[in-house]
């Protein structure tokens, strides 16, 4: 009896390593990707992990012969979550300790115990829309990475913010009430390291909100929801 048991387990092993493999050989070929990783994931589906060629790790699924490859997030009714997304939070996840906050403006409401830094570009319609949301939340310190990717004809407002003598005045200026700042872009600046720090963590979209546990959250959120995810324990 233990005989036949260990052969089943050998074989479902078997099984198991034949199927990631072939997932991996299918999503490769049919996606032009390198998969980093294969895994049980959500509904009796495989996740399948690769880094894209914009940065940043992203899966798709597929049964368990990629016989299908699905495209796109699982999102689960019952609890309103966004399943893959929180999935692609802890696999982004930085270090935030590692992040280079000298280069980032600094802007600071109430005691600022609540930490988080923001790749945001201040002629962005959804950067604006999210700065009037920031507005109404207390408490809080936010390092903005100044990422001028909407309209890089303008990268040299970014730069002028740099120089203002009140940083987090100038950036609010033109990110709340696109008033361009008055100082002159001559000074040195941090923002092409900001776009390479950018491109090196995958950075593909503004805003991208990095929060204090390193996980990384794409596009803009409610006052609600900020809250939640900056009151959130690690």
């Amino acid at each position: 009896m233990l005989r036949t048991i260990v052969i089943g387990l050998l074989l479902a092993a078997t099984a198991a390593f034949a199927d990631e493999a072939q997932i991996r050989k299918v999503v490769e070929a049919k996606l032009g990707v390198k998969v980093e990783g294969v895994q049980p994931g959500p509904l009796g589906l495989y996740e399948v992990r690769f880094r894209s060629s914009a940065g940043g790790t992203r899966i798709v699924y597929t049964d368990a012969n990629a016989t299908h490859i699905f495209l796109g997030k699982i999102y689960e009714t019952q609890n309103e979550r966004d399943v893959t997304e929180e999935r692609l939070r802890k696999l982004n996840a930085i270090k935030f300790d590692a992040l280079p906050l000298d280069q980032a403006v600094k802007i600071q409401r109430g005691n600022g115990k609540r930490v988080m830094a923001m790749f945001s570009d201040p002629y962005c319609p959804a950067c604006k829309q999210f700065e009037q949301t920031l507005q109404q939340v207390d408490d809080i310190t936010i390092y903005v990475f100044m990422f001028p990717v909407i309209r890089p004809e303008l990268a040299e407002h970014s730069k002028s913010v740099w120089c203002s003598p009140d940083r987090a005045k100038a950036w609010l200026d033109v990110a709340l009430r696109t008033k361009a700042p008055t100082a002159p872009a001559s000074c040195a600046n941090p923002i092409d390291k900001n776009m390479q720090l950018g491109r090196t963590l995958g950075v593909n979209s503004t805003p991208t909100l990095i929060l204090a546990n390193g996980e990384r959250i794409t596009g803009a959120l409610s006052k609600s929801d900020l809250n939640d995810v900056l009151d959130a324990k690690p």
